[in-house]
């Protein structure tokens, strides 16, 4: 994929900053967006920090919907985003502030990505980001 400046885009970088379960409403969006730029097969990276760790405890997302006019769960929607090849990274200080043991996670979180890791890629001229 090549964009208007002639840069190759070597992958999106997402960060859920503000993406907090107790606003279901705002958390379907990322994992669209997510799961298209995979689709196009441009590599994706997930972190989830904050608040936003909580949708990787096993139960939380799935029992979330954006609308009640939407029928999948967040659950659904972080699902696909995987299935297309984006990858989940929890922040472990995040995890760490909100009690969450990281061994207990989704089986699709696929590691640690923290401050480090997320502004490694930020750095790395051919990755984009978007932060919600």
């Amino acid at each position: 994929m090549t964009p208007p400046s002639g840069d190759v885009v070597q992958g999106i970088a997402i960060l859920l900053w503000a993406a907090d379960p107790s606003v279901p409403e705002r958390l379907a969006t990322p994992f669209f967006h997510a799961a298209a730029a995979a689709a196009l097969d441009v590599p994706v990276e997930i972190y989830f920090t904050a608040a936003s760790v909580r949708l990787l405890v096993p139960g939380v997302a799935a029992g979330l919907h954006a609308s009640a006019h939407h029928a999948k769960t967040i659950y659904d929607n972080m699902r696909e985003a995987v299935a297309h090849g984006a990858r989940l990274l929890a922040c472990s200080d995040a995890l760490d502030a909100h009690g969450i043991d990281g061994g207990q996670l989704i089986a699709e979180c696929a590691g640690r990505g923290g401050a480090v890791q997320f502004m490694a890629r930020v750095c790395e001229p051919g990755w984009k980001t978007l932060v919600f």
